[in-house]
């Protein structure tokens, strides 16, 4: 059996015994399948996941003793944006930056040939039912297919109806729109005029937060000249969200409406991966 079919052996295997750990919960993380975020004029910026927004959250859960899987639109491997490979995303402790990217290696969800991530279509056909709480990570990643995955806005409208914890961060909130009858139809509206229709959408008048436009604004330099097509606070805004942001950028925020729970920005992942851990109990 070659890596790959282990891989996802050993994730259905995971899926089997976690409904014996009757104190266990099982969370599904879901990533991107990009490595890119396509900007304005035809620029490209690289990217991917956000470490400490992805590990900080993972790491809580495992130590715990939760069952963690891994999904992305179509179950190839993630990519690490290298910028957030910074120790000042984990307090300035070097330590606990070379601890997560340990860890994350361990997993070895980046690697093509080993990667234990599954495609949201087999996450489907295993039963959305399995799964307790969902969670996905920023970096610019989700804004390049997260946000149009149908399979992503089914599983979002399951975990609605179901009252269970959905939890993102940074730029991860972005996803929401995937549960929009049309979600391509609005971001094109939104990239040409600036604005949207307000579409139905089961988060409608929902308290939540993502990456500021402020925020945003002062982390263009990355985008190396490049400019992004939207911001997410302002799509988020225009298919009706109740945005709340912090009182200073780059400090932590976390907002929870019913089943969602959403944090602004790199520094609020440990909150919201505590607060995963709160619900699963």
């Amino acid at each position: 059996m070659n890596p790959f079919r282990i891989g996802r052996f050993l994730v259905a295997a995971a899926l089997a015994l976690s409904a014996g750990l009757a104190q266990a919960g099982h969370v599904l993380v879901v990533l991107s399948d990009s490595d890119r975020l396509d900007l304005k004029d035809g620029q490209v910026y690289p990217t991917g996941f956000y470490l400490n927004e992805l590990m900080q959250p993972v790491k809580l859960l495992l130590d715990a003793g939760h069952q963690v899987s891994f999904a992305t639109p179509l179950g190839r491997a993630p990519a690490v944006d290298v910028n957030s490979l910074d120790a000042m995303h984990f307090g300035g402790n070097a330590a606990a930056l070379r601890e997560h990217r340990a860890l994350l290696e361990r997993l070895a969800l980046t690697s093509p040939e080993k990667s234990p991530v599954i495609s949201l279509e087999r996450a489907e056909q295993i039963g959305f039912g399995r799964f307790d709480a969902v969670y996905v990570p920023g970096g610019h990643a989700p804004m390049q297919d997260l946000l149009h995955s149908a399979t992503l806005g089914r599983l979002l409208a399951h975990f609605h109806q179901a009252g269970k914890t959905t939890a993102l961060v940074c730029h991860g909130p972005i996803a929401l729109l995937s549960s929009l009858r049309d979600p391509q139809a609005f971001t094109r509206q939104l990239e040409k005029d600036g604005k949207a229709q307000k579409p139905r959408w089961i988060y409608a008048g929902y308290r939540m937060t993502v990456i500021s436009n402020q925020e945003e604004e002062q982390a263009k330099g990355y985008l190396k000249g490049g400019a992004m097509k939207f911001y997410p606070q302002t799509a988020l805004q225009q298919a009706g969200g109740d945005y709340r942001s912090n009182t200073a950028p780059w400090t932590a925020n976390v907002v929870v409406d019913r089943e969602l729970v959403t944090g602004q920005n790199p520094a609020s992942a440990l909150e919201v991966g505590r607060l995963l851990l709160q619900r699963l109990k």
